[in-house]
C-alpha cells in the first residue's frame, strides 16, 4: 500500500435490500479496503441479517467486511473481523476468538496511554473518530492530531474518520493514517456511490507515503 485507502462505514440505520446494491455500485468507482458494517442500535438478530446480505457484496468487491461490536453476527455471517469498542478487555477477547484468521480493529480511546493500551493487544488496526458523532463538513480536529500522532510514531495502522465533504481529505489523509474513513459523504452525497468513490481515491492519490529506506 503506498497510499491511504478507503475505509466505508455504513449509515447506522439501512434498509440491507436498498443498501446492498449502493454497496456494490460503489466498489465499481474504485479501490475499497474495508467496509465496517455499523448499527449501534441493532440487536445480534438484525445485525446478522444485514450483514448476511452485504458481507457477499463486500468481499466480491475485494474488499474487508468488518461487523461492528457483535462478535456473533461477525462469527455466523463470515464476515472478514470485528470492530470492539466497549472495553479493554472486550478487545482482547475478540483478539483471543477471531486472530489470526480474522481482523479485529478498535477505536474510540480518549487518552493516548489507552490508544496505547489497546494496539498493544495485537488489533489490526486503531481507529481515531467518533462514529456517533454528528458529522461535519470538516473531520474532527482530535481526529487529525490523533491520527497524525499515531501514524509518526506507532506500527499499528490507523484510520481516520474524515468529514462529509471530500474536499476536506486532504487534511485527513495529510496525517499520514494507513486508511480513511468515509460515512455520511458517500450515503448523503447527491452524488451517486461510484462518483464518491471515484472522487475520493483521486485525492487519496495525491497522497503517497514516503519511501521507506
Amino acid at each position: 500500500m503506498n497510499r491511504p485507502r478507503l475505509f466505508l462505514v455504513t449509515p447506522p440505520e439501512f434498509d440491507p435490500s436498498d443498501l446492498a446494491p449502493k454497496l456494490k455500485q460503489a466498489f465499481s468507482g474504485g479501490d475499497i479496503a474495508c467496509v465496517l458494517i455499523y448499527m449501534p442500535d441493532a440487536g445480534t438478530k438484525e445485525v446478522q441479517a444485514a450483514a448476511e446480505i452485504l458481507v457477499p457484496v463486500i468481499q466480491e468487491g475485494g474488499a474487508a467486511a468488518i461487523v461492528y461490536r457483535d462478535t456473533q453476527a461477525a462469527g455466523r455471517s463470515g464476515a472478514d473481523g470485528v470492530h470492539v469498542d466497549t472495553s479493554l478487555e472486550d478487545v482482547k477477547l475478540a483478539v483471543e476468538s477471531f486472530q489470526p484468521e480474522r481482523i479485529v480493529g478498535t477505536g474510540g480511546t480518549k487518552l493516548k496511554h489507552d490508544a496505547m493500551e489497546w494496539a498493544e493487544t495485537g488489533v489490526d488496526y486503531l481507529f481515531f473518530g467518533k462514529l456517533d458523532l454528528v458529522e461535519k463538513e470538516n473531520a474532527h480536529d482530535k481526529t487529525l492530531t490523533g491520527a497524525a500522532w499515531w501514524a509518526e510514531l506507532f506500527e499499528t495502522p490507523c484510520v481516520a474518520l474524515a468529514g462529509n465533504a471530500l474536499a476536506t481529505l486532504n487534511d485527513v489523509a495529510s496525517t499520514g493514517a494507513d486508511f480513511v474513513a468515509l460515512k455520511d459523504a458517500v450515503w448523503k452525497s447527491a452524488d451517486a456511490p461510484a462518483t464518491v468513490v471515484e472522487q475520493a481515491n483521486r485525492i487519496l492519490e495525491a497522497h503517497p507515503f514516503p519511501e521507506v529506506e
